[in-house]
């Protein structure tokens, strides 16, 4: 059985280079293949992962209904395959823009049913999920053994981890663990102000990830988040976190 780890938080917060690291640390630890699933509509993973970004599962969705000569089941098939962009250790799929104007409940289904297969061939799966969770409740899977909310060191970051935890249960998700991270934050401390605020929010013991200018420069540069300099403390504290939480 696939273990399934997903990131969430709202813009900004740096949820993204979060799961890019994750992907990197199990790839580096052996944990591998990894099937890296970009749930975002502002599609980001794949720069931060070196690749290009593969077509949308969305594309597929929205020309499902005008095909031909094939049937729908092959078409989708077909169009999930062709949707993997190959890393080394690791396949990255984009889930792509959101719904249009109509129904797409015969297509999500079926999208549904093709990538639960997709993600079974794979013993690890990471989701960078946008902070609505539609994406994940509707089209990735009703399961997740570890979510990582992702805020900033503010207050209204950390209400919105408190949303995003809101919105599993009113999606149905099943999470075997729900852990806050706290990112860039100003020496790898989490002011007591936050501290109690997290507390009061019953998000749990925040797992903090310090300002890393490494992580600044390669934002900058483009460079993807697989060749930071392993001294990185963002990366170190992301990795100290993984090492606790995974089996």
């Amino acid at each position: 059985m696939s273990y399934l780890i997903a990131t969430a938080g709202k813009g900004g917060t740096g949820k993204t280079t979060v799961a890019a690291l994750t992907v990197r640390y199990l790839r580096e630890t052996g944990r591998r293949p990894v099937l890296a699933v970009d749930a975002d509509a502002d599609a980001g993973l794949n720069e931060l992962l070196g690749l290009a970004l593969p077509p949308g599962l969305g594309q597929v969705r929205e020309k499902m209904r005008g095909v031909k000569g094939m049937s729908k089941e092959a078409y989708v098939e077909a169009g999930v395959a062709q949707a993997l962009e190959e890393g080394q250790g690791f396949d990255l799929l984009a889930m792509g823009r959101p719904e249009g104007p109509g129904c797409y409940c015969a297509a999500n289904t079926l999208l549904a049913r093709y990538l639960d297969q997709l993600a079974g061939n794979y013993p690890w799966v990471v989701i960078d999920n946008e902070a609505g969770l539609e994406h994940i409740s509707r089209l990735v899977t009703r399961r997740l053994d570890l979510m990582l909310v992702v805020s900033d060191a503010s207050r209204r970051g950390l209400r919105a981890a408190a949303r995003i935890k809101e919105l599993v249960a009113e999606v149905g998700l099943k999470v075997g663990r729900i852990r806050l991270v706290v990112n860039r934050a100003e020496g790898g401390v989490l002011p007591e102000g936050l501290a109690r605020e997290a507390a009061a929010l019953e998000l749990g013991e925040p797992h903090v990830v310090p300002t890393d200018l490494l992580v600044a420069a390669n934002e900058v540069q483009g460079v993807p988040m697989l060749e930071l300099d392993p001294g990185s403390p963002a990366l170190k504290a992301v990795y100290s976190l993984l090492a606790a939480e995974l089996p």
